[in-house]
C-alpha cells in the first residue's frame, strides 16, 4: 500500500472545485511549484464534503488534489506525520491551524 497522496495535481479554480464530489475525504493544496503548503479533509461536519472545504480555501495555492477516504482522519493524520517526516513540519498553512500531535512513520 502506497502511502504518498500520488494523483495528479488539478488547477486549484472555482469551475474544477465545483465539479467535486460531495464526500469525505483528503486533499493536499500546492504553489506552482508543486510544493505542498497545505493538507486538509472534509469530514462528517462538512456540507458539502470535499467541494465545500475546498471552496473556503480558494485563492491560497496553485494546484489541488485529492482522494475519497471514509477514513478522512487516520488518513489526514497520515499525509500531516509523511509530510513532517520529509521536511521537517507540517505544511507552512497547516502551521496557522491547530495540528494534532503526530507520531512518526517508519
Amino acid at each position: 500500500m502506497k502511502l504518498h497522496l500520488e494523483k495528479p495535481w488539478l488547477e486549484f479554480s472555482a469551475e474544477r472545485v465545483a465539479k467535486l464530489p460531495g464526500q469525505m475525504g483528503v486533499f493536499q493544496l500546492a504553489d506552482d511549484s508543486g510544493q505542498v503548503v497545505y493538507i486538509g479533509f472534509a469530514g462528517g461536519k462538512s456540507l458539502f464534503g470535499l467541494r465545500s472545504e475546498l471552496e473556503k480555501r480558494l485563492g491560497s495555492a496553485a494546484k489541488f488534489r485529492y482522494e475519497v477516504n471514509n477514513q478522512y482522519q487516520t488518513r489526514w493524520r497520515e499525509l500531516l506525520m509523511l509530510h513532517a517526516g520529509a521536511h521537517g513540519d507540517v505544511p507552512e498553512l497547516n502551521r496557522r491551524e491547530t495540528v494534532p500531535k503526530l507520531g512518526r512513520l517508519g
